[in-house]
């Protein structure tokens, strides 16, 4: 009896003990479906801070052996401790490890006729930063606390991690999907980058989440595109999600805003910050140019040769701007089919570097494919995440499994002009399913302010402009009148109207000579010229177009001088209200200095009013415009 009392004590005081662990034990906290900082992962002196080299599928940088992708690893030091496992949000970049100085010659030429080549530019190195164990800081401090594991990895070509980089071609999906099988136990990492001796992601959950923002914002949709197993979650920021349409616009050569003559190949010379390591390459080497004996050059040496000097320049195609198959290749849009991955995608409306287009393009074909998607669109420029909270529940339901109702949200979010990006307000769906197309017909006298009507007034005739990239697309839409610009204007609004989607432009056009840019903006008037104007006042959206592609995207031909060709696209999309008091106007003019090629003025376009036309997605429709103009 003596032996089986002490027996029980035992026991009770080992459950006591026991229990006592576990209720010490640090596990993630959850309120109002959100994930809540824990004071005990918080500590960040006791964070657990590893870096190791993931092995991939593919050899890009020519020395035989398979990439291998440079990792950083953050946790909590409980995964130790107390063997807990935890989900992964994880960020790829090629920015981390430094980038190209901007030197005079870094981007193309832009002064020269549309359809002639550019003089060569120059390429300058890049300096590796950053040391070991490290790779970045982003995003830790709002995510670890919270009880998820953050993981970094620097891009194929860059940093401390082997390959090309290719600017979107495939080995830049299938590294971060290398990084994901290897946190779900499929794929092998080492603690060096030339070593055997292999690292495990005991501490992973096998749940992963990706976001960033602009090139960092690609990468998850990249990895996304694989279908991989384990990626239950993206939130792409103003993500790249074509680099066709980042560098082209319906067949014209366009910079993106603020980086006037830059292209693919710049953004490859300016993210190049790995490939320091030598190679030897044999006679048949796409390395080498005619040496019969074996060459020492550096990884950074091949990839300039086989990517840069070689697929980037016969592929890009500043010519004629056409879309190809190098192009298609580097378009998101047609890899989507094996995603899963559940979509919350964040763009800015008055983004002109990579435009809202990036986002809407993909939130449409994964609503399409039946891909749990929202979409959260902010009135400012480039970049601009989610609110915390919006994150914060996509996060905590994909990757932690809380039920808190977040595939049951509004579809879309969309900040007001007058509100923080903190409060956006919640719609149905964007584009607003209350919206239709309102069509708008051009009257005469576009020299100074000709009239947009709903009714079409026969035998408006032609009215022409004259190229000079000299004045501004600003100064152009301010000026009373201009021969430089056709300028076509509502009558003024009587009441506040709602614009919500895609504005499609169909013009009838002539060209004094076989090529030409073709400029669209659509304004707010009258102009706004204070210093602290809102980013939503002015410019509502924009478009811009190569003539020579009124057939397509991928076949052009010379125009025949003074010979009237028709063709419709798309402007930029866009959610804005137009406040009563304004009139909306549809400028028409060619050369853009803040994003086209910039030909000698003097080209005339001659645009048929009878033949061209604006829709515009109206809230509420055609109704909605015959009451504020008949108002007038």
């Amino acid at each position: 009896m003596k032996t089986s009392f002490k027996l029980a004590l035992n026991f009770l005081f080992l459950l006591s003990v026991t229990m006592s662990f576990s209720q010490e034990k640090a596990i993630p906290v959850f309120e109002n479906g959100e994930a809540q900082i824990v004071p005990a992962f918080s500590e960040s002196e006791n964070w657990i801070r590893t870096d190791l080299w993931v092995e991939t599928e593919f050899d890009t940088d020519g020395d035989g052996k398979l990439d291998r992708m440079h990792v950083a690893v953050t946790r909590p030091e409980q995964t130790d401790s107390q063997g807990l496992k935890l989900p992964v949000i994880y960020v790829s970049s090629p920015y981390f490890a430094g980038v190209a100085p901007n030197v005079d010659g870094l981007f193309w030429d832009v002064n020269h006729e549309i359809g002639e080549a550019a003089k060569e530019r120059v390429h300058p190195e890049v300096t590796r930063l950053g040391e070991r164990p490290i790779i970045s800081n982003s995003h830790i401090k709002k995510w670890v606390p919270r009880g998820y594991i953050v993981v970094h990895s620097s891009s194929p070509g860059t940093g401390l991690s082997d390959g090309s980089p290719t600017v979107g071609a495939d080995n830049e999906s299938l590294a971060p999907k290398a990084v994901i099988d290897w946190l779900c136990g499929r794929a092998k990492g080492f603690t060096e980058r030339e070593g055997n001796e292999e690292v495990k992601a005991y501490w992973s959950t096998g749940k992963v989440g990706m976001t960033g923002t602009s090139y960092n914002g690609t990468i998850p949709l990249a990895a996304a595109t694989t279908g991989v197993d384990g990626l239950e979650a993206i939130i792409p920021i103003a993500p790249n999600t074509s680099y066709y349409h980042y560098y082209r616009s319906n067949g014209l050569v366009r910079s993106p805003g603020g980086y006037l003559g830059e292209d693919i190949d710049v953004l490859y010379d300016f993210i190049h910050s790995g490939g320091e390591e030598y190679i030897t390459v044999n006679n048949d080497s796409k390395a080498l140019d005619g040496n019969d004996t074996k060459k020492l050059i550096t990884k950074r040496e091949f990839s300039n040769k086989t990517v840069r000097d070689t697929e980037m320049k016969n592929g890009m195609d500043r010519i004629t701007g056409d879309y190809n198959e190098f192009w298609a290749g580097r378009d998101y849009l047609n890899d989507m089919e094996p995603m899963k991955a559940a979509l919350l995608m964040s763009h800015g409306f008055n983004d002109w570097n990579v435009m809202p287009e990036h986002s809407y393009r993909i939130y449409e074909a994964a609503k399409n494919q039946g891909i749990p998607s929202q979409i959260y669109y902010h009135q400012n420029g480039h970049g601009g995440p989610p609110p915390m909270v919006m994150m914060n529940r996509w996060f905590t339901h994909y990757l932690h499994g809380i039920d808190n109702g977040v595939e049951n949200d509004a579809k879309a979010w969309i900040v007001r002009e007058n509100d923080s990006p903190e409060s956006p307000t919640a719609y149905k769906d964007y584009p607003n399913p209350d919206a239709s197309l309102v069509t708008l017909h051009l009257n005469s006298n576009g020299l100074k302010k000709g009239r947009l009507s709903l009714n079409k007034s026969k035998e408006q005739g032609n009215e022409t402009l004259i190229d000079d990239y000299n004045i501004t697309g600003n100064d152009l839409a301010q000026a009373e009148a201009s021969n430089n610009r056709l300028l076509y204007v509502t009558p003024t609004l009587s009441e506040d109207i709602h614009i919500s989607g895609l504005a499609k432009i169909t013009v009838k056009i002539a060209s004094s000579k076989p090529a030409a840019n073709l400029s669209i903006c659509l304004v707010s008037l009258p102009w706004n010229t204070e210093k602290k104007a809102k980013i939503t006042e002015n410019i509502i959206t924009r478009g811009w177009a190569d003539l020579q592609n009124y057939k397509s995207l991928t076949e052009s031909e010379p125009l025949v001088p003074g010979k009237f060709y028709t063709m419709t696209f798309d402007l930029q999309p866009d959610d804005q209200i137009i406040p009563k008091g304004q009139q909306i106007g549809l400028m028409i003019y060619s050369s853009d200095n803040q994003f086209t090629l910039l030909p000698e003025p003097g080209t005339e376009l001659t645009v048929d009013l009878d033949g061209t036309s604006i829709s515009l997605p109206i809230v509420g429709g055609e109704k909605v415009l015959e009451k504020v103009f008949k108002e007038n």
